[in-house]
């Protein structure tokens, strides 16, 4: 179903570490509006879709932000890398040290590991557009604050790559929405 390309969507190339902002990106790799969440939100939502092409639109956006997770992962590495315990500790970060090294490990800013608590599924189309509508905008304020956190050209870059996807992102489930209420207006059930 899917080809992966051995390139990242978009190029992160972090030359100065920085732990403290390592640590506030993993919020969008393992908290409840970080890349996983949204992933595998939209992949198991795709199914109760009622259109080819709502059922597409959750796969495509689904499969981007996993692409989107390998870039936040990738800059949490490169944001740690070669980092000494004694660094790693001042940015409070001797938990994530303890248990993972330099692993990339789904977990949020706070430590706290992912959990499939984070996302929803419920099966009727409307209310999961609602929440992939939701989802989206609490992922680009979770960019804005990134953003508003550093000052690093070479983190800002990605970020706001990011940042713009979620608001395409938006913007198409809005129009899956639309077409939703459109397809059910059609068989007398509204919404």
């Amino acid at each position: 179903m899917w080809i992966y390309e051995k390139r990242l969507q978009h190029p992160v190339d972090i030359k100065k570490g920085d732990l403290k902002m390592a640590k506030a990106i993993m919020a969008q790799l393992g908290g409840p509006d970080s890349e996983l969440s949204a992933a595998l939100r939209y992949l198991s939502q795709r199914y109760s879709m009622p259109t080819g092409k709502t059922k597409a639109l959750l796969n495509d956006i689904g499969t981007e932000e996993m692409a989107h997770l390998e870039m936040i992962g990738t800059m949490v590495y490169q944001l740690m890398k070669g980092a000494k315990p004694s660094e790693i500790k001042a940015a409070g970060l001797e938990g994530f040290y303890t248990q993972h090294d330099h692993a990339i490990y789904p977990s949020d800013a706070n430590g706290v590991p992912w959990t499939a608590a984070y996302i929803q599924s419920i099966g009727d189309p409307v209310t999961d557009l609602y929440e992939d509508l939701a989802a989206e905008q609490k992922a680009r304020t979770t960019y804005e604050h990134l953003m508003n956190l550093t000052n690093d050209p070479d983190v800002l870059r990605p970020l706001g790559f990011l940042w713009q996807r979620e608001i395409v992102h938006f913007q198409r489930f809005g129009e899956a929405l639309n077409e939703v209420q459109e397809h059910y207006q059609c068989k007398n059930i509204f919404y």
